[in-house]
């Protein structure tokens, strides 16, 4: 086939054909993900190679046996990468990918392209995230030093039939070590650029023979990246703590109770943003004196803020596991409670002037309970039965916009730019005898609403391993969902200007207003134009109440979701399998001041009078359920030095929950279906007893198939048929580790991670030329001594890489972007005492 015929081709099929080759040559070479060292997590068997042991299907088996799209990263590759929260993992990971937002409690998962990720509280993750069994609802409750680690697992794809809630693009899940009987510890110092400073500590021992603890704790701080041009404190800094302690107790050989307890704290400035491109109304911003961030370099690391931003996290819980064996089948119990509160202050108009304050204060308690019944010894058929239920509070209060003193002035240059509309303030307060001179956009002047949202859900699931032969098994999981929200909404607004009915209101002329304009000399169309042209300055309309007698307050969802799967052993190295698997995440709630009655509740709401508001709009004030659907076609494969795995899939999320932020407020909809075909691999060559090289990747060609309530850089769109912004068709990661001994018994390594990230769009509503393309680099070394001490060094982002995370267009400001930048390159050094 010539060049011109291959470029012919369908795009979907011309990524198929790449990664099928890709496939071939990497299988000839490579071996799994990453190894796990733990003596519980890896082990090797008379031919020496390591088998892995995974929980992905809530039962211990090897990895390569696990008919399910999982990578395993170990707590050793944690720590010798030095990867100090989640957020980092990406780099080990391709499939995954991990955004930070505005705020420190606003953190987005995406898995194969498909996540959630949004400063807008009720929208709960479609990737789940489990630490230690216990579901964590929010992002806020993750960003924390990670635990001391056993491993990680990232399920590709819906795990709905035994995660029971929100797990319908895939699932994160952390596994700690828990408490020894012999004594053991670890003290760990760290420094770095930017005055970073870590210190953490673990220490294990038993107290009697069956009741063993551990207490583990640490400190990061550092100074921000991020300098003000307008005088303020620096941006991007880090100020966390966290506490951490487990009781392991054993009565019996048959019984097993693990309780863990922890706490967390977080107080920073975050995050910083960055000026892309600066519209016309830079130039009133700049008329008052005021700055903004220049558009020519956003990796300049500046803000032009007139209020540091502020953003604290207090994150803590317990749970308790108990594991008790009986006759046959073992009985699995995991109880947690969590508390989240967290806060922000933010200026959101990113400039030096005082126009636009937000704040806001969110309390989440979370109850969660799972029961399990899993069979045991070696039998034809394998079965799992349990339960999952789930309970929490959010209670959003004191979400408030406040109009800073230089609103009305910048409003005002506004509008002498234009000669319509130039004056037209004082002319509204002079019209309106409820207005006063300085009340619209008046200093003072706030939005403020308070949202409570009760969630109750269950699922109850079966799953079943049918071992039809030796080397063939088939696996069957049913599950049902039933999840419950109802909403409370108060909602306080004195912007004077939004009580303003343009339409229906009469002056104290007793004429419309563009009647009285007219009057002035204007054309019907020019006084029609200007009233138009007003009604731009209700950006934040007043806000219909919930629980109301037109609308309905509460979502009752539910769903069976299923999944199959074969699994065939060829040999003792290879094997295979194929998926076919649903799921399902229920009705997320927009609990923002930009929730709006359904347009199909107009007529309600307008038979009410106590109802009507000035200009009621109509949006959205909840996105329907997702529902997910993937095949896959999956081979692993282990060898003494060699091994590969590799999955192709087609996953499809129909009514994908998009929230999209177009500078004044969000679009909360669904896209009516998402596709991505794609394949992902890991590998693994050990080309000597010393040098380990790792191979990792996904190729994916992501697709709205239909979503007509888009939005675009142009506003409302049909995106049907168009390729989903901010998802990399292609993502490697490759590794090199090589492990070095001394005669003196000294030992250590030197590493090293890359990642590569295609060129790809970053927010579809936005201008196409904001894109992203990474290519980083992170190294490491170690040094470890016979007396326990170890000495790392690392650097990450080694060549100073520079792209955006996101992108938004700037509040108010018509024709402005801000991007936010990634971190630049940081360094540090450790000192460790390991001790036994």
């Amino acid at each position: 086939m010539n060049k011109n015929a291959i470029n012919n081709l369908p795009r979907a099929s011309r990524v198929f054909k790449k990664t099928l080759l890709m496939s071939a040559i990497l299988g000839a070479l490579s071996t799994t993900s990453i190894h796990a060292q733990e003596s519980d997590t890896a082990e090797a068997d008379e031919g020496g190679i390591e088998r892995i042991f995974v929980t992905a299907s809530k039962r211990q088996t090897g990895l390569q046996q696990t008919p399910i799209a999982v990578s395993v990263t170990s707590g050793e590759t944690v720590e010798q990468a030095k990867v100090l929260d989640i957020g980092d993992l990406q780099v080990l990971v391709p499939t995954l990918r991990v955004t930070p937002l505005q705020r420190s409690i606003n953190t987005g998962f995406s898995i194969r392209g498909f996540g959630n990720g949004t400063n807008n509280t009720g929208i709960e993750p479609s990737v789940g995230v489990f630490i230690d069994g216990v579901y964590r609802s929010r992002a806020a409750a993750l960003i924390g030093d990670l635990p001391k680690l056993q491993q990680i697992e990232v399920l590709s794809g819906p795990q709905s039939t035994l995660f029971g809630k929100n797990a319908s693009a895939g699932v994160i899940s952390v596994r700690t070590g828990g408490p020894s009987y012999d004594m053991e510890g670890k003290v760990e110092a760290s420094i770095g650029n930017y005055n970073q400073q870590l210190v953490r500590g673990y220490f294990s021992n038993g107290i009697t023979d069956n009741l063993a603890f551990s207490v583990s704790g640490g400190m990061n701080t550092r100074d921000g990246y991020t300098d003000s041009i307008s005088g303020l404190g620096k941006i991007n800094d880090r100020d966390r703590w966290n506490l951490r302690g487990q009781l392991l107790f054993e009565p019996t050989e048959d019984a097993t109770f693990r309780f863990i307890a922890d706490y967390s704290e977080i107080d920073e400035s975050c995050c910083t943003t960055a000026g892309y491109e600066n519209g016309p109304t830079a130039a009133a911003v700049q008329a008052l004196g005021g700055l903004v961030t220049s558009d020519e370099d956003p990796f300049s690391y500046e803000s032009a803020l007139n209020n540091d931003p502020t953003n604290f996290v207090e994150d803590g819980g317990v749970s308790l596991q108990a594991d008790i064996d009986f006759d046959g089948f073992t009985f699995t119990s995991i109880s947690a409670y969590r508390i989240n509160d967290s806060g922000f202050k933010n200026d959101v108009d990113f400039t030096s002037l005082d126009i636009l304050i937000e704040e806001a204060n969110v309390e989440i308690d979370t109850f969660t309970q799972e029961f399990r019944l899993t069979s045991t010894g070696d039998t034809k058929l394998d079965w799992m039965v349990g339960a999952f239920y789930f309970d929490e509070n959010v209670d959003t209060t004191g979400d408030v916009l406040t109009y800073g003193t230089m609103a009305r002035p910048y409003f005002d240059v506004l509008n002498s730019f234009t000669p319509s509309t130039n004056g037209l303030f004082d002319t509204l307060e002079a019209l309106y005898p409820a207005l006063n001179p300085g009340d619209i956009l008046g200093a003072g002047s706030t939005i403020g609403n308070d949202f409570i949202q009760k969630n109750e859900a269950y699922s109850l699931f079966v799953n079943f391993d049918y071992h039809i032969t030796d080397d063939f098994t088939a696996t069957l999981g049913v599950s049902y969902t039933k999840d419950e929200k109802d909403i409370t909404l108060e909602s306080e607004n004195t912007d004077a200007i939004s009580q303003v009915d343009f339409n229906n209101d009469l002056t104290v002329y007793g004429v419309p207003l563009y009647q009285v304009f007219m009057g002035q000399g204007m054309s019907e169309a020019v006084a029609l134009g200007t009233v138009e042209a007003l009604k731009a300055f209700q950006f934040q309309p007043q806000m219909l109440e919930l629980p109301n007698d037109a609308e309905a307050n509460s979502t009752s969802d539910d769903k069976i979701t299923w999944s199959l799967r074969g699994a065939y052993t060829i040999n003792k190295n290879v094997n295979v399998f194929a998926t076919a698997a649903t799921g399902f995440k229920a009705s997320s709630w927009n609990l923002s001041r930009d929730s709006r009655p359904f347009p199909s509740d107009q007529a309600a709401i307008e038979a009410i009078p106590s109802l009507q508001l000035p200009n009621q709009s109509y949006g959205t004030r909840y996105a329907a359920p997702e529902e997910a659907t993937v095949y896959e076609l999956g081979i692993k494969s282990n060898f003494s030095n060699v091994s590969f795995n590799a999955t192709i899939f087609d996953q499809t999320i129909e009514g994908f929950q998009s929230s999209t932020f177009l500078g004044t407020g969000y679009v909360l909809s669904n896209a009516g279906e998402q596709n991505t075909r794609g394949i992902e691999f890991d590998s693994t060559f050990r080309a000597t007893d010393e040098l380990t090289l790792t191979l990792a990747g996904t190729f994916l060609d992501p697709e709205y198939v239909s979503f007509v309530g888009g939005q675009d850089e142009n506003g409302p769109a049909d995106l049907s048929g168009t390729s989903v912004p901010g998802i990399h068709e292609q993502s490697i990661v490759a590794g090199a580790k090589y492990d070095f001994e001394f005669d003196n018994g000294m030992y250590g390594y030197v590493r090293a991670d890359y990642i590569y990230e295609s060129e790809t769009r970053v927010v579809g509503n936005i201008n196409p030329d904001v894109t992203r393309e990474v290519n980083t680099l992170n190294l490491s070394t170690g040094l470890n001594f016979e007396n326990g001490v170890t000495l790392q060094f690392y650097v990450r982002n080694v060549t100073n890489d520079e792209y955006f995370l996101s992108a938004f267009p700037r509040p108010i400001q018509s024709g402005s972007i801000q991007v936010y930048p990634n971190q630049p390159r940081t360094f540090g050094a450790s000192i460790s005492y390991m001790f036994e």
